[in-house]
């Protein structure tokens, strides 16, 4: 079993920068591809950013490209999501989660508020 818990949310202006932070636990942290979903409401999950277990390999979805940036720090057992130029529609609770076969885990959010 994993541990994830999210961190970093908050209020931003449009324009503004915020860097989330997801420190996980309970598991070797290294051996896992990472990701970071976002929920916004009235609206289903959305895929943002991966990365994979060593950290040399990552991909952005396309609403997201250019502007969000993940990383991670393996001796920290923590990923990070590095959000600038953030727009009023990037307003979400946003989400780590892994895939651990056979089951997906989730932290439990954090919020960002983007206000125009």
């Amino acid at each position: 079993q994993v541990q994830l818990v999210e961190s970093g949310g908050g209020l931003v202006q449009a324009g503004g920068s915020l860097r989330l932070s997801c420190a996980a636990s309970g598991r070797t942290f290294s051996r896992y591809h990472m990701g970071w979903f976002r929920q916004a409401p009235g609206k289903e999950r959305e895929f943002l950013c991966a990365i994979s277990s060593g950290g040399s390999s990552t991909r952005s979805a396309d609403s997201v490209k250019g502007r969000f940036t993940i990383s991670r720090d393996n001796g920290k057992n923590t990923v990070y999501l590095q959000m600038n130029s953030l727009e009023p529609e990037d307003t979400a609770v946003y989400y780590c989660s892994t895939y651990i076969p056979h089951r997906r885990y989730w932290g439990q959010g954090t919020q960002v508020t983007v206000s125009s």
